[in-house]
């Protein structure tokens, strides 16, 4: 299953990359050149031409997506870098005894005779479920742009912040989300090579063992 879904995103990552379709409606173009996440070198850049002739409320579900994916990227990035460094949780994962530093990182730590539990990986899919469904979205309609889920509730001083520095705030969060969906990635291929006998030396996280 691991090895479909690396397949699947280095399918969509090569096709990212590859050159725009000729064809592609100049409206499109036109109508969303402005918005933020255009930015040089790559401009406006929609090599599979998902807006083509797409309004605003298609743009605004695939920004949201957008932002969703890089989020949990950042979080999974940030993790692969934490626990590598030797740093978990503490106690128990579970009633038998076994520790957090128990289990190995990366994929390893859910798919292979080393994994947590299936009742473990169970419990967490059904708390992210459970976020996506209930928390993780625009509960009160209150939402400035997608992927605003403050509900009226948290805020952290972000309607202190002129217009252009929020501008400038999401778009280091749409870089930084651009630039873990790479780098989740990149670690989950090379985690997949290690078993061909290639062992990458990273740098941060060193030997993925």
């Amino acid at each position: 299953m691991y090895k479909l879904a690396i397949a699947a995103l280095l399918a969509g990552s090569a096709a990212a990359f590859a050159p725009a379709q000729v064809g592609q409606s100049s409206t499109a173009l036109n109508a969303f050149e402005g918005e933020l996440g255009v930015q040089p070198p790559l401009g406006f850049f929609d090599p599979l031409g998902l807006l083509a002739d797409a309004d605003q409320e298609r743009f605004d579900r695939l920004r949201y997506v957008e932002l969703k994916h890089g989020r949990i990227c950042q979080l999974a990035f940030l993790g692969q870098i934490i626990t590598r460094a030797g740093i978990h949780l503490p106690g128990d994962i579970d009633y038998s005894g076994d520790s957090f530093d128990s289990f190995p990182n990366g994929l390893a730590a859910i798919n292979g005779p080393n994994a947590i539990p299936q009742e473990g990986l169970l419990q967490m899919v059904f708390f992210v479920g459970l976020l996506e469904i209930f928390v993780m979205k625009d509960v009160t309609g209150e939402a400035e742009f997608p992927g605003d889920f403050r509900n009226g509730a948290l805020d952290f001083g972000w309607d202190t912040f002129d217009e252009e520095t929020k501008l400038q705030k999401r778009g280091i969060e749409l870089n930084n989300g651009r630039a873990a969906m790479m780098g989740i990635l990149g670690l989950m291929v090379h985690e997949e090579i290690q078993k061909l006998g290639y062992d990458p030396d990273l740098p941060i996280i060193g030997h993925l063992q």
